[in-house]
C-alpha cells in the first residue's frame, strides 16, 4: 500500500502533494445538488453576481473534500482504520469555479493508541491553496493508523 505507517509520520513534517485538481462548474453544480445544498451562491450565476463575491463560489464541503481527499494516496490509503475526527475547519477564502487547489499535510501530533498497542493516533492538519497561493481551507483531523507489523512487539520488548 501507498500510505504511510504510524512510525511513518513525523511531528512537524510537511508533504506537499503534487496532485492538483481545478474545480469545474460541473463539479460545483453536482456536488451542490447531491447534498441538496440549494444556496444560490453556489448554483445561480445571475445572483452570485450581486453577492460580494460577483460570481459563484465553490460549496465549501467541495473544498473540504479536495483537500482531504488529494493526501489520501501518500498519507493513509491501506493504513488508516478510520478518521476520527474533523476539528479547526476554516476557509479563510472562498474557492471559485476555474481555481486549481493545492495540497499540503503536516503532521501535528502521534501517539500509540492506549487500547489498541498496534495502532497509533496521528493529528493531522491539511491546507488546501488556490492558484494564487491563497490559503482558503484548513483542517485539523484525527487518524487512527496501523502501526508496522511488530511495532508493538518490538516497544514491548524494549
Amino acid at each position: 500500500m501507498a500510505g504511510m505507517y504510524f512510525e511513518d509520520f513525523v511531528v512537524g513534517d510537511v508533504i506537499r502533494h503534487a496532485v492538483t485538481r481545478t474545480v469545474t462548474e460541473t463539479d460545483n453544480l453536482l456536488f451542490t445538488t447531491l447534498t441538496m445544498n440549494v444556496q444560490p451562491l453556489h448554483l445561480d450565476a445571475e445572483f452570485s453576481k450581486g453577492s460580494i463575491y460577483g460570481q459563484q463560489i465553490v460549496n465549501s464541503v467541495f473544498t473540504l473534500g479536495v483537500v482531504t481527499g488529494v493526501p489520501v494516496q501518500e498519507t493513509t490509503l491501506g493504513t488508516t482504520l478510520g478518521n476520527l475526527g474533523f476539528r479547526d475547519i476554516e476557509f479563510p477564502k472562498p474557492v471559485f469555479i476555474g481555481d486549481t487547489l493545492r495540497v499540503e499535510t503536516e503532521a501535528l501530533d502521534t501517539r500509540v493508541s492506549k487500547s489498541r498497542p498496534d495502532t497509533g493516533l496521528v493529528g493531522i492538519e491539511h491546507r488546501g491553496y488556490n492558484q494564487r497561493d491563497e490559503l482558503v481551507c484548513v483542517v485539523r483531523r484525527t487518524a487512527l493508523m496501523k502501526r508496522r507489523e511488530g511495532a508493538a512487539l518490538q516497544e514491548a520488548a524494549n
